[in-house]
């Protein structure tokens, strides 16, 4: 599409300060079942050229489905689907790329084994029915869609380089230059910030805006609140198969958007600033050193306080984590607990001392995905106890897992589940139940919301502030500056494996933090 193409005015700021333009996509009614369970029933859903249209919901609140039918992927079982005001009687894969409806899934579904030119023009000839693409042309059609988005060179994409050797950023380009190859009208982005660093979130952005200011209808899927306010222009939120609300994005803000999310209003808490500088110091970490990762770190981290640890990546942040629970060799400094030291190198000793780590792989180093949700709750526990001599039973086994999984409101089918059986959101809570089912004196997460829902993320954020709450000391390792922000007493920075700032009351902001991180 043209930039001549009608679209929405939009200011500096990303505010739109026009009407919006003709429908791009419409749903109506649009139903469907799989055997007993209803995915989604009587949804309605209007797509408009020009505008950022989020899409919102917990997992498995119909959002995949709802795409997939849009996308010509699956048929609906009820409704009607109208592309340009054209109502269609069935919409197919290839008829909604003829048509430029394209997606973008959280996996980006790039060919590894072909380069850069080749994922780009592959798409666009089948679009086009054509059965062979010239080298020649096919570099045409790959500098033609870089340079749209005013990349080229200078972001390093090289024409020539497999995908499976790019950074996510660059495979990120990769597929939306791939999307506007086939003159893409209407374009689903599914979770596409989830493994970016902030800083590629705003170059993402950037690309976003650049496409909306061209008339392109962008329907943004994020579990990420102030991305979620930031870039959109309307939000759709699902829930249970069914659209709860819709509405322009100035007509919500972080509460409302939780609400209807969960069907909740969230509870505001009176807010307990410095609460945490009476009690002890549980955790004393000084000068912890590891050569070519990180040196001198030294910080206290006290009874009921949510320290948050944050930096780009490879910044030394996951690895001053992974040396205090004994992951990484740490020859200099030390660590202690309630006044012991804690061996390094030794991840028995930092758990018996009482120190609990949530890994950011929670898929392939927090849980065992083919065993049951029962085994995975219960195994810290399990060796704790087992360690200290007690004695133990099923029925122990089985109160403890009854115990966890309301506590934490873990939404499981039976305990005798695999844990690959569940959402995103509740894996998570599994992750966090194991540990916490041993009581620990300090818990450290590293990334503990990435790629869960908007309300699986308020609340595992609602868990650590009521642990803490409790007395429990956490450290919370992220980059999602927003999250810190909302969370923490006080924020650590680290640039280069050495810590560089310490935010605390009134010096906690998304700015001041971003500022600490780069500068």
């Amino acid at each position: 599409m043209s930039s001549s193409a009608s679209h929405q005015a939009h200011d500096a700021g990303g505010a739109v300060i026009a009407g919006p333009a003709g429908l791009a996509l419409q749903a109506r009614d649009i139903g469907k079942r799989y055997g007993g369970i209803v995915a989604l029933r009587g949804v309605d859903l209007d797509i408009r050229a020009g505008e950022v249209h989020c899409l919102a919901g917990a997992n498995g609140s119909g959002k995949s489905t709802l795409i997939k039918i849009l996308s010509g992927v699956e048929a609906p079982d009820t409704g009607q689907i109208t592309v340009d005001g054209q109502p269609l009687a069935r919409l197919g894969v290839l008829d909604a790329m003829v048509r430029g409806i394209q997606v973008i899934y959280q996996d980006l579904s790039l060919f590894p084994n072909l380069n850069v030119v080749e994922n780009i023009a592959m798409t666009s000839r089948t679009a086009g029915r054509a059965r062979i693409v010239s080298a020649g042309s096919g570099r045409k059609i790959a500098r033609q869609a870089l340079d749209r988005l005013a990349l080229g060179n200078d972001v390093g994409i090289e024409l020539d380089a497999d995908a499976s050797d790019l950074t996510v950023a660059h495979r990120q380009l990769v597929a939306i230059a791939r999307a506007l190859a086939c003159d893409v009208r209407v374009l689903f982005m599914d979770e596409p910030t989830t493994t970016l660093t902030w800083r590629e979130v705003d170059t993402l952005f950037t690309v976003v805006e650049r496409l909306r200011s061209e008339g392109v209808a962008i329907v943004f899927v994020s579990h990420k609140t102030d991305e979620v306010m930031r870039i959109s222009d309307r939000i759709t939120v699902l829930r249970n198969g069914q659209v709860v609300r819709s509405d322009a994005a100035a007509n919500l803000d972080r509460r409302a958007l939780i609400e209807a999310l969960t069907g909740q209003v969230e509870e505001v808490r009176a807010p307990q600033a410095g609460a945490w500088r009476k009690a002890r110091a549980v955790m004393r970490v000084h000068e912890l050193g590891s050569p070519t990762l990180f040196r001198d770190v030294t910080f206290d981290l006290h009874a009921g306080e949510i320290l948050g640890l944050t930096g780009l990546l490879g910044s030394g942040r996951t690895e001053v984590a992974e040396a205090i629970f004994g992951l990484v060799p740490r020859p200099t400094g030390t660590v202690r607990i309630d006044g012991t030291d804690v061996p390094g190198s030794s991840v028995d000793a930092a758990i018996d001392a009482g120190v609990a780590y949530v890994p950011p792989d929670r898929m392939t180093q927090g849980v065992f995905l083919a065993q049951s949700i029962r085994r995975n709750i219960a195994a810290a526990w399990l060796r704790q106890t087992s360690r200290h001599g007690t004695r133990l039973s099923a029925k122990s086994v089985d109160r403890l897992v009854e115990r966890m999984t309301a506590s934490l409101n873990i939404k499981i089918g039976r305990a005798s589940d695999p844990v690959r059986s569940l959402s995103g959101g509740n894996a998570q809570k599994v992750v966090l139940a194991k540990w916490l089912a041993t009581n620990p004196k300090v818990l450290m997460l590293n990334g503990p919301t990435v790629g869960v829902d908007i309300a699986s993320k308020a609340a595992i954020l609602d868990i650590l502030r009521e642990r803490a709450a409790g007395g429990m000391a956490v450290l919370l390792i992220s980059d999602d500056v927003e999250e810190l922000v909302n969370a923490c007493d006080r924020i650590l920075v680290i640039r280069k494996g050495k810590l560089s700032q310490l935010l605390e009351g009134e010096q906690i902001s998304i700015e001041r933090v971003r500022e600490g991180i780069v500068t």
